[in-house]
């Protein structure tokens, strides 16, 4: 089962002790959709979501054509992006950063219990 927030995901990352692999992860899909953003392994879960959050939003507002790419790279179900019905962007990014997390942690889990 997925976790349903940022700290649910950040706590079990960090029990099963693959936090680090969870940075590779997203730094392996940003690079492969053309985004200018790599973490450094020990960066703090606050501040991976922090810039991941102003890098999504970013894109939203100003390079939405990389934005889509980053959601196919990452293989974000296009529903689930659908489903989040706000108006307001800043709300969305941070939304749509969770999603992108949640979806990074689900490959990860899978790699590390074959």
């Amino acid at each position: 089962m997925l976790p349903n927030n940022f700290e649910d995901l950040i706590a079990e990352a960090n029990q099963l002790q693959l936090y680090k692999k969870l940075i590779l992860q997203l730094n392996k899909d940003m690079y492969l959709a053309n985004i200018d953003l790599e973490f450094n392994k020990e960066t703090l879960p606050t501040s991976l979501k922090l810039v991941l959050q102003e890098t999504v939003f970013h894109l939203i507002l100003n390079k939405f054509s990389d934005y889509l790419n980053l959601l196919y790279q990452v293989d974000l179900p296009e529903v689930k992006v659908r489903a989040l019905k706000t108006e307001n962007t800043a709300r969305l990014s941070e939304d749509v950063t969770f999603l992108i997390l949640q979806r990074e942690w689900q490959k990860v889990w899978y790699k590390a219990h074959p």
